[in-house]
């Protein structure tokens, strides 16, 4: 069965390029004209790399023109500094690569996201530990002079909270400030469990909030807010959807050597399957988000490897060494 068509069928969104990219290549592994992958296996993570270069590509994937890097890092839920130290690392090294900073750039990052909400507190959390230092540049002590660059940070909250969409605070604020660079960090919706904590996105394409979870905002990019625009994402829900349609899938799998059954399965078609799902789902309209019980550690981890990765890769002057000295 066509899970892709499926999806559609059941009005599920796929925040992760790799995802995406995953979905239209299904079981055939035909390349998908105008989309490059490339994949990197690392120590403790493996990077996938997802190019958009054409129209037609955008018109396959879903996904604006632009590059989009996906870091799987399943360690990610061990509890061992040294690993995290690690995948820290490798997110620094995209992530400088991806902004191409000049030594007096000016950055500023956003923490998108309900900080009252843990699987949506992603980009708060990461703004609590962020190294700021527009107020202090100018006053920083000689021995990292030309080391540190001028960041500035905030969460604006959610329309919800502030009755303001969150790409006319950042309008606001960039008009104001004149960076060089925005950097917007969200929670996103995963296409299967295992990517849930363990995925980080990182787009320079920017990013539109509440996509994944059927409530998208306006976007956050660089024709909406007037400068470039790098989005890092990490999936912390799951549409029950997918979860009711995997284990559907995995019930028929295990009669594969009934012909008759599998059969009986194969030959349901995508529009049954999911009138079936809408119908257990009905209280909730289709849109019940999962989560796993321990997000909030989750949360926490992945907030700490990405608010070091940024010291690192935005402030020539902090390493792996010693980042952490700077986020107390």
């Amino acid at each position: 069965m066509n899970k892709s068509q499926l999806y559609r069928q059941l009005n599920v969104q796929v925040d992760l390029a790799v995802e995406a990219h995953q979905l239209l290549r299904g079981e055939s592994g035909e390349e998908i004209p105008g989309v490059i992958m490339d994949e990197q296996t690392l120590d403790h993570a493996k990077v996938t790399i997802i190019t958009v270069e054409t129209d037609e590509g955008v018109d396959a994937i879903g996904k604006p023109k632009g590059q989009y890097i996906t870091i799987d890092a399943p360690e990610i839920r061990t509890n061992d500094y040294s690993i995290h130290d690690s995948i820290t690392q490798i997110l620094a090294d995209q992530l400088t690569e991806l902004m191409g900073l000049r030594d007096d750039a000016s950055v500023l990052i956003i923490g998108l996201g309900n900080w009252n909400a843990t699987p949506d507190a992603l980009g708060p959390q990461v703004i609590s530990k962020t190294m700021v230092t527009r107020h202090l540049y100018q006053l920083s002590p000689d021995d990292l002079k030309g080391k540190l660059r001028k960041v500035s940070a905030i969460s604006p909250g959610v329309l919800g909270t502030t009755g303001i969409e969150t790409a006319e605070i950042i309008r606001g604020i960039v008009d104001h400030v004149k960076p060089d660079l925005v950097i917007a960090i969200d929670a996103l919706a995963a296409g299967s469990l295992e990517r849930i904590g363990t995925s980080i996105q990182l787009a320079d394409t920017g990013i539109h909030p509440g996509s994944g979870v059927g409530n998208p905002r306006a976007g956050i990019n660089e024709e909406t807010v007037g400068c470039k625009v790098i989005a890092i994402g990490l999936p912390t829900v799951l549409n029950a959807a997918i979860i009711a349609h995997d284990a559907v899938e995995g019930i028929f799998k295990e009669f594969v050597t009934t012909p008759s059954l599998y059969k009986l399965y194969k030959g349901i078609k995508p529009e049954v399957l999911s009138k079936i799902i809408d119908d257990v789902l009905s209280p909730f309209q289709g849109n019940l988000m999962v989560t796993p019980k321990e997000i909030d550690s989750l949360i926490q981890t992945t907030a700490k490897i990405i608010a070091g990765a940024l010291a690192i890769s935005i402030h020539p002057g902090i390493d792996r060494e010693d980042y952490e000295r700077y986020l107390q």
